[in-house]
């Protein structure tokens, strides 16, 4: 394989994951609705018309997608709960449908998923990739979303799908938002569980499923050693220098503000990586205090 197609490539995750497959000598192409905007050798597409530029999937020999709307950027109305659902389903169906007329199949599917499958409180319960999916809302979302994806394979396509747990770095996602007020604290009672995995971690995985013909099927996107919420905001504000506060963010006031969407940080999952390092991964970052070091770059 030598081109490489990524959906959401311009989100922290495809950028990241850019970068790696370039430094290792790929040809890296992303799929967008407005492909003149970016530098990057860009193949449009419209997910909302159904509609894919076809020499996209003849250029592709692997495909990497990332995309669907921000499960936390904005309060879970109806139509925002629709667009989640659908902005990763539709968009697996159009691959699905461009792969499918095509006469050139890629020889690799490596899609994201996400530990929300579990659904939101698992409490103390070790998951592994053969347990069973939660109730709520975004587990039902990545049920479907799943589903989408295993249709691939039927096409002959190896294909790898990476639940993937809570991704660290210093340019967004979840430490940016924890370290945002002026002084951390926990979520709730801050015993809820975190299953992180340092951003450069998950850009390897991504390509380590990319290169191993023997992967296939469903992997964690965690490290090895799970963190609660109070341990990791903690730890993260200790690094950066801020004003750490041991009484919990009450969960009431969290309702308050995020609504339903409040249940995402106030449950939490631990999720086991054993089936992905039993495959031959080997993660650069295991423990919290390594993964910070790396994401702050500090003495």
């Amino acid at each position: 394989m030598k081109n490489i197609l990524i959906t959401g490539g311009s989100g922290l995750v495809g950028k990241k994951i850019t970068q790696l497959l370039e430094r290792r000598g790929y040809q890296v192409a992303w799929l967008s609705r407005n492909p003149e905007k970016y530098k990057q050798k860009s193949f449009a597409w419209d997910v909302d018309q159904f509609e894919l530029d076809p020499k996209a999937i003849q250029w592709a020999d692997g495909i990497i997608h990332l995309a669907g709307e921000g499960v936390a950027d904005k309060r879970w109305t109806a139509k925002r709960k629709k667009a989640i659902l659908e902005s990763r389903t539709q968009s697996t169906a159009l691959l699905y449908a461009s792969i499918e007329k095509s006469d050139k199949k890629p020889e690799a599917f490596i899609s994201a998923s996400a530990v929300g499958y579990y659904g939101f409180n698992t409490g103390d319960t070790l998951m592994e990739e053969n347990g069973k999916p939660g109730t709520d809302f975004l587990a039902q979302v990545v049920i479907a979303w799943e589903d989408q994806v295993k249709k691939i394979a039927e096409l002959g396509v190896r294909t790898v799908l990476l639940r993937i747990g809570i991704v660290l770095d210093n340019k967004g996602g979840a430490l940016v938002e924890m370290l945002k007020p002026p002084v951390a604290a926990p979520l709730g009672n801050g015993k809820q569980w975190m299953s992180w995995i340092a951003i450069d971690d998950l850009a390897r995985m991504f390509f380590f499923a990319l290169e191993n013909n023997e992967v296939s099927g469903i992997y964690n996107a965690v490290g090895p050693k799970p963190a609660t919420n109070e341990e990791l905001t903690q730890k993260a504000a200790k690094k950066v220098g801020k004003l750490y506060m041991g009484m919990g963010v009450p969960g009431f006031a969290l309702k308050l503000v995020l609504g339903e969407m409040a249940q995402m940080v106030l449950g939490g999952n631990k999720v086991s990586a054993k089936k992905i390092k039993d495959a031959g991964f080997e993660f650069r970052y295991p423990s919290l205090e390594e993964a910070l070091e790396k994401i702050y770059n500090t003495d």
